[in-house]
């Protein structure tokens, strides 16, 4: 299989991630009439058949035994059920992300949500396995604390101007950030014990646990939709081909950015992909605050608050790397 041979090719691949990561929500944000819970079916059959198509290509080459097949041959069984529960724990987190984005946009569902999940992941991973300087890493936490809240205020300072401020997006995006903290372990598990996934199995399993977790976690919301009225399946047939095409298109992105991850994750070392991957929600901001106008005319406090929290975003992305050396 495939694996960077330099530094610069896995931190271009972690770059990659990042954008990737931050870009795919664009996908949504440009359908029209077309609700995300019909959306996201598309989005997750994309998600998989871009992880499968890597499988079977780069991650196929050398035919040795750490490629796709042999590889999925030969895990523990075990490790296979933990990246399927980590898909379907992230499916769910995402799905409250994409919901997240509707209510809010961009520029604000992706900071908190993320946000909340680097901490939660720091936390957890530390509690879990303790390596690293617990005083870089408390400090990143509360820079991504600060950061959090201070994209809140910006969101919250929109009201001075006129437009309404959805209180249940803040509870969806701490909602979906906590799922997004959780997930991750079960990967860890999965891609480090016994005989173990490598990358390109690990996005595989992953990306089919939120797949089959669609059947659970999106019917639930077509039938207790947290915007608008209950959808079925027959709004997905009558969707515009538009929508089916970039919800595809948005899964492949998502998936690319995944498995890139992963991958350079073999190099570096998980924590220094995981915290430069963590930068996506900083693309995201700027997609929602440059080319989607989600603060346009909010004011110079709602911008002092949005550059103070990419600031401390970024510091708390430099301090959990630097824990982990």
């Amino acid at each position: 299989m495939f694996t960077p041979s330099s530094l610069g090719i896995a931190l271009l691949m972690m770059i990659t991630s990042a954008v990737c990561w931050g870009s795919w929500a664009n996908t949504y944000k440009g359908v029209k009439n077309y609700r995300f819970e019909l959306f996201y079916w598309d989005y997750a059959v994309g998600i998989f058949l871009i992880s499968l198509l890597l499988a079977f290509t780069i991650g196929s080459s050398g035919h040795d035994a750490s490629s796709f097949l042999n590889n999925v041959r030969t895990t523990d069984s075990s490790n296979i059920i933990n990246a399927l529960v980590g898909g379907a724990l992230f499916n769910l987190a995402n799905l409250l992300l994409v919901a997240a984005i509707d209510m809010a946009g961009l520029a604000v569902a992706f900071p908190i949500s993320i946000g909340i999940a680097l901490v939660v992941g720091v936390v957890l991973s530390y509690a879990l396995q303790p390596r690293g300087s617990a005083t870089f890493l408390g400090l990143g936490v509360a820079c991504a604390l600060i950061a959090v809240i201070l994209d809140g205020k910006a969101y919250g300072s929109l009201a001075a101007t006129g437009r309404s401020i959805s209180k249940k997006s803040f509870v969806v995006c701490v909602v979906s950030g906590v799922l997004m903290g959780l997930w991750a372990p079960f990967m860890t598990h999965a891609m480090t014990r016994g005989n173990t996934l490598g990358p390109y199995s690990a996005a595989v399993f992953l990306t089919l646990g939120a797949l089959l977790s669609c059947f659970i976690w999106n019917i639930y919301f077509m039938k207790h939709p947290l915007v608008g009225e209950p959808v079925n399946f027959s709004g997905f047939f009558r969707g515009p081909a538009s929508g089916h095409l970039l919800g595809l298109f948005g899964g492949c992105i998502w998936g690319v950015g995944t498995v890139f991850n992963l991958v350079a994750a073999s190099f570096t070392g998980v924590a220094i992909s995981y915290a430069i991957g963590q930068s996506a929600p900083m693309v995201a901001a700027l997609w929602g605050i440059l080319a989607w106008k989600e603060f346009d005319n909010a004011g110079t406090r709602a911008k002092a608050y949005l550059a103070l929290m990419f600031v401390f975003y970024g510091l708390a992305i430099f301090l959990v790397a630097r824990a982990n050396g």
